[in-house]
């Protein structure tokens, strides 16, 4: 196989917001722009309690980092349903990785010919022009990133959701 005929990668950071919806609508109309491929990515992180004593607080936190990881599956699942659609026209993948949002999607960029994420996500102030996980990834990103803003209507108490 050629290396030519590899489908260009755009990795978009989802965490469920609408900020992160519109970033995945952008990156699938992107990648059928292009020819490409979409890597839907969302991390989770789980912080155990250091000071459980025995093997049945152990096994809770365990249970619980798996029940973790598999809500933030579904969240991906639904977010990336909610922007595109069961179909989007575009092979879109979905990943979810164990660590701290802004290192997982660096780590992501690397790999990437294009990197997407939204302006903010759920956390921060809602007068910030852009999201500390976002501003990370442009600033240390191994890709080209694209910062996709909230639509207007959105932004103005349209759906949005």
């Amino acid at each position: 196989m050629n290396e030519h005929t590899i489908e260009p990668l755009i990795v978009v950071g989802v965490d469920g917001s609408d900020h992160s919806k519109e970033a995945v609508r952008w990156a699938v109309e992107q990648a059928r722009l292009i020819g490409g491929r979409v890597h839907a990515v969302m991390a989770w992180e789980w912080n155990r309690n250091a000071f459980a004593i025995g093997m049945a607080e152990a096994q809770f936190a365990e249970q619980e980092a798996v029940t973790a990881e598999e809500t933030a599956r579904r969240k991906l699942s639904d977010t990336v349903t909610a922007a595109v659609g069961a179909s989007a026209g575009v092979p879109v993948f979905r990943r979810v990785e164990q660590g701290p949002p802004a290192q997982v999607l660096v780590d992501a960029s690397k790999e990437a010919d294009l990197m997407v994420v939204g302006t903010r996500g759920y956390g921060g102030f809602k007068g910030a022009l852009l999201g500390s996980v976002s501003q990370q990834v442009v600033q240390y990103s191994g890709s080209t990133v694209v910062v996709v803003r909230e639509s207007e209507e959105a932004g103005e108490g349209g759906s949005g959701a």
